[in-house]
Protein backbone atom coordinates (compact mmCIF):
# COMPACT_ATOMS: atom_id res chain seq x y z
CA UNK A 1 0.00 0.00 0.00
CA UNK A 2 1.26 3.46 -0.92
CA UNK A 3 0.07 7.00 -0.28
CA UNK A 4 -1.05 8.57 -3.54
CA UNK A 5 -2.42 11.94 -2.40
CA UNK A 6 -2.75 14.26 0.58
CA UNK A 7 -5.44 16.93 0.48
CA UNK A 8 -5.73 19.81 2.93
CA UNK A 9 -9.31 21.10 3.14
CA UNK A 10 -10.36 24.41 4.71
CA UNK A 11 -13.92 24.78 6.04
CA UNK A 12 -15.71 27.98 7.03
CA UNK A 13 -18.54 27.83 9.55
CA UNK A 14 -19.49 31.40 8.67
CA UNK A 15 -19.54 32.98 12.13
CA UNK A 16 -16.66 34.58 14.05
CA UNK A 17 -15.35 32.91 17.19
CA UNK A 18 -16.57 35.09 20.07
CA UNK A 19 -17.47 34.83 23.72
CA UNK A 20 -21.19 34.40 24.54
CA UNK A 21 -23.06 37.63 25.15
CA UNK A 22 -25.43 36.10 27.68
CA UNK A 23 -26.01 32.50 28.77
CA UNK A 24 -26.10 31.02 25.26
CA UNK A 25 -23.46 28.61 23.98
CA UNK A 26 -20.40 29.95 22.16
CA UNK A 27 -20.29 29.40 18.40
CA UNK A 28 -16.78 27.95 18.45
CA UNK A 29 -14.07 28.14 15.81
CA UNK A 30 -14.94 29.65 12.44
CA UNK A 31 -12.36 27.87 10.27
CA UNK A 32 -11.46 24.17 10.42
CA UNK A 33 -8.64 22.29 8.72
CA UNK A 34 -9.17 18.71 7.53
CA UNK A 35 -6.56 16.34 6.13
CA UNK A 36 -7.55 13.60 3.69
CA UNK A 37 -4.89 10.96 2.96
CA UNK A 38 -5.60 8.63 0.01
CA UNK A 39 -3.88 5.34 -0.78
CA UNK A 40 -3.49 3.36 -4.00
CA UNK A 41 -5.73 0.64 -2.50
CA UNK A 42 -8.67 3.01 -2.07
CA UNK A 43 -8.41 3.31 1.70
CA UNK A 44 -8.71 6.88 2.96
CA UNK A 45 -7.58 8.27 6.29
CA UNK A 46 -8.93 11.45 7.87
CA UNK A 47 -8.01 13.95 10.53
CA UNK A 48 -8.91 17.43 11.64
CA UNK A 49 -6.17 19.73 12.89
CA UNK A 50 -6.48 22.50 15.44
CA UNK A 51 -4.32 25.06 13.65
CA UNK A 52 -4.63 28.05 11.31
CA UNK A 53 -6.16 26.22 8.32
CA UNK A 54 -4.96 28.54 5.55
CA UNK A 55 -1.39 28.36 6.81
CA UNK A 56 -1.67 24.57 7.10
CA UNK A 57 -2.88 24.43 3.48
CA UNK A 58 0.34 26.17 2.41
CA UNK A 59 2.49 23.85 4.55
CA UNK A 60 0.89 20.76 3.01
CA UNK A 61 1.15 21.94 -0.59
CA UNK A 62 4.52 23.74 -0.60
CA UNK A 63 6.73 22.60 -3.50
CA UNK A 64 9.88 20.51 -3.28
CA UNK A 65 12.97 22.64 -2.75
CA UNK A 66 15.55 19.89 -3.14
CA UNK A 67 17.09 20.61 0.26
CA UNK A 68 15.04 18.00 2.17
CA UNK A 69 14.35 20.53 4.94
CA UNK A 70 12.02 23.17 3.41
CA UNK A 71 9.46 20.76 1.93
CA UNK A 72 5.68 20.62 1.86
CA UNK A 73 4.13 17.61 3.59
CA UNK A 74 2.42 16.23 0.51
CA UNK A 75 5.64 15.98 -1.47
CA UNK A 76 7.40 14.34 1.48
CA UNK A 77 4.93 11.46 1.89
CA UNK A 78 3.45 10.59 -1.53
CA UNK A 79 4.71 7.14 -2.51
CA UNK A 80 5.37 6.08 1.10
CA UNK A 81 3.73 3.25 3.05
CA UNK A 82 1.20 4.64 5.61
CA UNK A 83 2.09 1.80 8.00
CA UNK A 84 5.60 3.25 8.40
CA UNK A 85 4.44 5.76 11.00
CA UNK A 86 7.74 6.08 12.89
CA UNK A 87 9.77 6.47 9.71
CA UNK A 88 7.28 8.96 8.25
CA UNK A 89 7.11 10.97 11.48
CA UNK A 90 10.85 11.51 11.43
CA UNK A 91 10.95 12.13 7.68
CA UNK A 92 8.34 14.91 7.97
CA UNK A 93 10.00 16.41 11.03
CA UNK A 94 13.31 16.60 9.18
CA UNK A 95 11.66 17.73 5.95
CA UNK A 96 9.99 20.72 7.62
CA UNK A 97 12.75 21.55 10.09
CA UNK A 98 13.61 24.99 8.71
CA UNK A 99 10.08 26.30 9.07
CA UNK A 100 8.83 23.87 11.67
CA UNK A 101 9.73 22.04 14.87
CA UNK A 102 6.62 23.58 16.44
CA UNK A 103 3.46 25.34 15.27
CA UNK A 104 1.87 24.57 11.94
CA UNK A 105 4.54 22.12 10.75
CA UNK A 106 4.14 19.82 13.75
CA UNK A 107 0.37 20.28 13.57
CA UNK A 108 0.06 19.11 9.95
CA UNK A 109 2.44 16.27 10.85
CA UNK A 110 0.05 15.41 13.69
CA UNK A 111 -2.96 15.35 11.38
CA UNK A 112 -1.13 13.23 8.84
CA UNK A 113 -0.11 10.77 11.55
CA UNK A 114 -3.71 10.45 12.80
CA UNK A 115 -4.86 9.81 9.21
CA UNK A 116 -2.22 7.07 8.83
CA UNK A 117 -3.45 5.33 11.97
CA UNK A 118 -6.98 5.61 10.57
CA UNK A 119 -5.73 3.90 7.39
CA UNK A 120 -3.94 1.18 9.36
CA UNK A 121 -7.10 0.45 11.33
CA UNK A 122 -9.23 0.27 8.21
CA UNK A 123 -6.70 -1.91 6.41
CA UNK A 124 -6.49 -4.40 9.30
CA UNK A 125 -10.15 -4.22 10.28
CA UNK A 126 -9.26 -3.01 13.79
CA UNK A 127 -10.23 0.07 15.79
CA UNK A 128 -7.23 2.26 16.58
CA UNK A 129 -7.28 1.42 20.28
CA UNK A 130 -6.39 -2.16 19.31
CA UNK A 131 -3.33 -0.91 17.44
CA UNK A 132 -2.36 1.14 20.51
CA UNK A 133 -2.28 -2.02 22.62
CA UNK A 134 -5.88 -2.47 23.71
CA UNK A 135 -8.56 -0.66 25.66
CA UNK A 136 -8.96 -0.43 29.43
CA UNK A 137 -12.51 0.86 28.99
CA UNK A 138 -15.24 1.12 26.34
CA UNK A 139 -16.58 4.49 27.41
CA UNK A 140 -15.03 7.68 28.74
CA UNK A 141 -16.51 10.29 31.04
CA UNK A 142 -17.04 13.58 29.19
CA UNK A 143 -16.71 17.13 30.40
CA UNK A 144 -18.59 19.93 28.67
CA UNK A 145 -15.93 22.31 27.33
CA UNK A 146 -17.31 25.82 27.11
CA UNK A 147 -16.47 29.49 27.69
CA UNK A 148 -17.10 31.77 30.64
CA UNK A 149 -20.21 33.91 30.59
CA UNK A 150 -19.78 37.51 31.65
CA UNK A 151 -22.31 37.60 34.51
CA UNK A 152 -22.95 35.25 37.46
CA UNK A 153 -26.63 34.82 36.55
CA UNK A 154 -25.65 33.71 33.03
CA UNK A 155 -23.16 31.25 34.50
CA UNK A 156 -25.96 29.77 36.59
CA UNK A 157 -28.30 29.42 33.62
CA UNK A 158 -25.60 27.71 31.56
CA UNK A 159 -24.77 25.28 34.39
CA UNK A 160 -28.42 24.27 34.72
CA UNK A 161 -28.42 23.47 31.00
CA UNK A 162 -25.30 21.27 31.24
CA UNK A 163 -26.82 19.36 34.15
CA UNK A 164 -30.02 18.86 32.14
CA UNK A 165 -27.95 17.48 29.26
CA UNK A 166 -26.44 14.87 31.58
CA UNK A 167 -22.90 16.18 32.04
CA UNK A 168 -21.16 15.31 35.29
CA UNK A 169 -18.27 17.73 34.67
CA UNK A 170 -18.01 21.20 33.12
CA UNK A 171 -15.01 23.31 32.13
CA UNK A 172 -15.25 27.07 31.71
CA UNK A 173 -12.46 28.86 29.88
CA UNK A 174 -11.23 32.23 28.66
CA UNK A 175 -12.57 35.02 30.94
CA UNK A 176 -14.13 37.93 29.04
CA UNK A 177 -11.71 40.14 27.08
CA UNK A 178 -8.74 38.36 28.58
CA UNK A 179 -9.30 40.05 31.93
CA UNK A 180 -8.37 38.49 35.23
CA UNK A 181 -10.93 35.98 36.40
CA UNK A 182 -13.90 37.24 38.37
CA UNK A 183 -14.13 34.69 41.17
CA UNK A 184 -17.86 35.49 41.49
CA UNK A 185 -18.36 33.63 38.21
CA UNK A 186 -16.79 30.50 39.65
CA UNK A 187 -18.84 30.85 42.82
CA UNK A 188 -22.02 31.06 40.73
CA UNK A 189 -21.11 27.92 38.80
CA UNK A 190 -20.32 25.96 41.95
CA UNK A 191 -23.60 27.06 43.54
CA UNK A 192 -25.56 25.38 40.74
CA UNK A 193 -23.27 22.42 40.09
CA UNK A 194 -23.12 21.51 43.77
CA UNK A 195 -20.99 18.58 44.89
CA UNK A 196 -22.17 16.16 42.20
CA UNK A 197 -20.67 17.88 39.15
CA UNK A 198 -16.93 18.53 38.77
CA UNK A 199 -15.85 22.06 37.88
CA UNK A 200 -12.74 22.66 35.74
CA UNK A 201 -11.24 26.06 34.95
CA UNK A 202 -9.14 27.19 31.96
CA UNK A 203 -7.75 30.65 32.66
CA UNK A 204 -5.84 31.10 29.38
CA UNK A 205 -2.41 32.69 29.56
CA UNK A 206 -2.92 34.60 26.28
CA UNK A 207 -5.15 37.42 27.47
CA UNK A 208 -3.48 38.17 30.78
CA UNK A 209 0.23 38.55 31.57
CA UNK A 210 -0.01 36.51 34.74
CA UNK A 211 3.03 35.85 36.94
CA UNK A 212 3.43 32.79 39.19
CA UNK A 213 2.71 35.08 42.15
CA UNK A 214 -0.54 36.22 40.50
CA UNK A 215 -1.48 32.61 39.83
CA UNK A 216 -0.82 31.51 43.40
CA UNK A 217 -2.92 34.38 44.73
CA UNK A 218 -5.79 33.48 42.40
CA UNK A 219 -5.55 29.77 43.22
CA UNK A 220 -5.91 30.56 46.90
CA UNK A 221 -9.15 32.40 46.08
CA UNK A 222 -10.39 29.43 44.03
CA UNK A 223 -9.53 26.66 46.51
CA UNK A 224 -12.84 26.94 48.43
CA UNK A 225 -14.77 26.11 45.24
CA UNK A 226 -13.30 22.62 44.84
CA UNK A 227 -11.79 23.09 41.35
CA UNK A 228 -10.91 19.75 39.75
CA UNK A 229 -8.05 21.29 37.80
CA UNK A 230 -6.74 24.69 36.77
CA UNK A 231 -5.47 24.85 33.19
CA UNK A 232 -3.01 26.89 31.11
CA UNK A 233 -2.73 29.97 33.32
CA UNK A 234 0.94 30.72 32.50
CA UNK A 235 2.91 31.12 29.28
CA UNK A 236 3.44 27.57 27.89
CA UNK A 237 7.24 27.88 28.08
CA UNK A 238 7.19 29.10 31.69
CA UNK A 239 7.97 25.66 33.08
CA UNK A 240 9.64 26.99 36.23
CA UNK A 241 6.59 29.18 36.88
CA UNK A 242 4.29 26.16 36.79
CA UNK A 243 6.61 24.38 39.21
CA UNK A 244 6.46 27.32 41.63
CA UNK A 245 2.66 27.34 41.57
CA UNK A 246 2.39 23.55 41.94
CA UNK A 247 4.33 23.69 45.21
CA UNK A 248 2.07 26.32 46.75
CA UNK A 249 -1.51 25.44 45.89
CA UNK A 250 -4.05 22.73 46.63
CA UNK A 251 -5.53 22.48 43.11
CA UNK A 252 -4.42 20.10 40.36
CA UNK A 253 -2.35 21.97 37.78
CA UNK A 254 -2.96 21.05 34.12
CA UNK A 255 -1.17 22.19 30.97
CA UNK A 256 -0.04 21.00 27.58
CA UNK A 257 -2.55 21.86 24.86
CA UNK A 258 0.10 24.18 23.36
CA UNK A 259 2.93 21.68 23.86
CA UNK A 260 4.28 19.40 21.14
CA UNK A 261 6.67 16.46 20.63
CA UNK A 262 7.80 14.00 23.30
CA UNK A 263 10.74 16.19 24.28
CA UNK A 264 8.46 19.18 24.74
CA UNK A 265 6.34 17.17 27.16
CA UNK A 266 9.51 16.00 28.88
CA UNK A 267 10.19 19.64 29.80
CA UNK A 268 6.60 20.19 30.91
CA UNK A 269 6.66 17.10 33.14
CA UNK A 270 10.16 17.35 34.58
CA UNK A 271 10.56 21.13 34.82
CA UNK A 272 6.93 22.21 35.05
CA UNK A 273 5.96 19.67 37.73
CA UNK A 274 2.34 19.74 36.57
CA UNK A 275 -0.18 17.21 37.87
CA UNK A 276 -1.95 16.67 34.53
CA UNK A 277 -0.69 16.90 30.97
CA UNK A 278 -3.11 17.64 28.13
CA UNK A 279 -1.64 16.49 24.81
CA UNK A 280 -3.85 17.35 21.83
CA UNK A 281 -3.47 14.63 19.21
CA UNK A 282 -3.76 17.20 16.41
CA UNK A 283 -0.96 19.34 17.88
CA UNK A 284 1.41 17.11 19.86
CA UNK A 285 2.51 14.85 17.01
CA UNK A 286 -0.40 12.46 16.54
CA UNK A 287 -0.72 8.93 17.92
CA UNK A 288 2.93 8.15 17.22
CA UNK A 289 4.11 10.91 19.55
CA UNK A 290 1.23 10.36 21.98
CA UNK A 291 2.42 6.83 22.78
CA UNK A 292 5.81 8.16 23.85
CA UNK A 293 4.25 10.98 25.85
CA UNK A 294 2.07 8.45 27.69
CA UNK A 295 5.05 6.28 28.62
CA UNK A 296 6.88 9.33 29.93
CA UNK A 297 3.89 10.48 31.96
CA UNK A 298 3.42 7.02 33.50
CA UNK A 299 7.09 6.85 34.47
CA UNK A 300 6.72 10.19 36.25
CA UNK A 301 3.32 9.45 37.82
CA UNK A 302 1.60 12.28 35.93
CA UNK A 303 -2.02 11.98 34.80
CA UNK A 304 -3.21 12.53 31.21
CA UNK A 305 -6.42 14.21 30.08
CA UNK A 306 -6.25 14.76 26.29
CA UNK A 307 -7.18 18.16 24.94
CA UNK A 308 -9.79 17.69 22.20
CA UNK A 309 -11.61 20.89 21.30
CA UNK A 310 -12.51 20.64 17.63
CA UNK A 311 -14.79 18.40 15.52
CA UNK A 312 -16.13 14.90 16.03
CA UNK A 313 -13.06 13.60 14.17
CA UNK A 314 -10.71 14.70 16.94
CA UNK A 315 -13.20 13.50 19.54
CA UNK A 316 -13.15 10.03 17.97
CA UNK A 317 -9.35 9.96 17.81
CA UNK A 318 -9.08 11.12 21.41
CA UNK A 319 -11.52 8.46 22.58
CA UNK A 320 -9.19 5.78 21.22
CA UNK A 321 -6.25 7.46 22.95
CA UNK A 322 -8.16 7.75 26.22
CA UNK A 323 -9.34 4.14 26.05
CA UNK A 324 -5.70 3.01 25.86
CA UNK A 325 -4.70 4.86 29.06
CA UNK A 326 -4.34 2.86 32.24
CA UNK A 327 -5.99 5.71 34.15
CA UNK A 328 -8.71 7.92 32.71
CA UNK A 329 -10.26 11.06 34.21
CA UNK A 330 -12.26 12.65 31.37
CA UNK A 331 -12.34 13.49 27.71
CA UNK A 332 -12.97 17.05 26.61
CA UNK A 333 -16.24 17.39 24.66
CA UNK A 334 -16.73 20.49 22.54
CA UNK A 335 -20.27 21.81 23.06
CA UNK A 336 -19.93 24.79 20.69
CA UNK A 337 -23.09 25.57 18.74
CA UNK A 338 -21.53 25.69 15.24
CA UNK A 339 -23.27 22.82 13.34
CA UNK A 340 -20.28 22.35 11.03
CA UNK A 341 -18.33 20.67 13.83
CA UNK A 342 -20.68 17.68 13.90
CA UNK A 343 -22.28 17.67 10.44
CA UNK A 344 -19.10 16.52 8.71
CA UNK A 345 -19.46 13.13 10.44
CA UNK A 346 -22.40 10.91 9.43
CA UNK A 347 -22.35 9.00 12.72
CA UNK A 348 -21.54 11.78 15.23
CA UNK A 349 -20.35 11.03 18.73
CA UNK A 350 -23.01 11.92 21.26
CA UNK A 351 -22.75 12.07 25.02
CA UNK A 352 -25.11 9.80 26.96
CA UNK A 353 -25.46 9.79 30.74
CA UNK A 354 -22.21 11.70 31.06
CA UNK A 355 -20.13 9.32 28.93
CA UNK A 356 -18.84 8.95 25.36
CA UNK A 357 -18.64 5.48 23.82
CA UNK A 358 -15.38 4.39 22.21
CA UNK A 359 -15.93 3.50 18.55
CA UNK A 360 -15.56 -0.20 17.67
CA UNK A 361 -15.44 0.10 13.88
CA UNK A 362 -12.07 -0.02 12.06
CA UNK A 363 -9.78 2.98 12.23
CA UNK A 364 -11.28 6.04 13.89
CA UNK A 365 -14.69 4.37 13.66
CA UNK A 366 -16.45 7.32 12.06
CA UNK A 367 -17.90 7.91 8.61
CA UNK A 368 -17.07 11.22 6.94
CA UNK A 369 -19.86 13.09 5.15
CA UNK A 370 -18.10 14.52 2.11
CA UNK A 371 -21.27 16.32 0.97
CA UNK A 372 -21.28 18.24 4.24
CA UNK A 373 -17.60 19.00 3.77
CA UNK A 374 -18.31 20.50 0.35
CA UNK A 375 -21.10 22.59 1.90
CA UNK A 376 -18.60 24.37 4.15
CA UNK A 377 -15.47 24.13 2.00
CA UNK A 378 -13.70 27.34 0.96
CA UNK A 379 -10.26 25.95 0.00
Amino acid sequence: MKIKNVECIVLDGGKPYQLPKNSEEAVGVRYVCLLKVETDEGIIGWSDIETQPHVAHAAVNAPISGSECFEGLKNIVVGEDPFDVEKLWNKIYKGTIYYGRRGVAIQVLSGFDIACWDIMGKATGKPIYKLLGGAYRNKVRAYASTLFRSKPEDMKTACHEYIDQGFTAVKFGYPENGRELNVDLVAAAREVLGDRVDLLIDLSWMGYNRSPYDAITLCKKLEPYNIYFLEDFLHPENYEGYAKVSKKVNIRIAAGEHEATPWGFKDLIERGKVDIIQPDLSRCGGFTAFRKIVWMAELNNVDIIPHAWLTNILTAASLHANASLQKSHFLEYNVSSNPMLNEIVKNPICMKDGFLNVREKPGLGIEIDEKAIEKYRVL
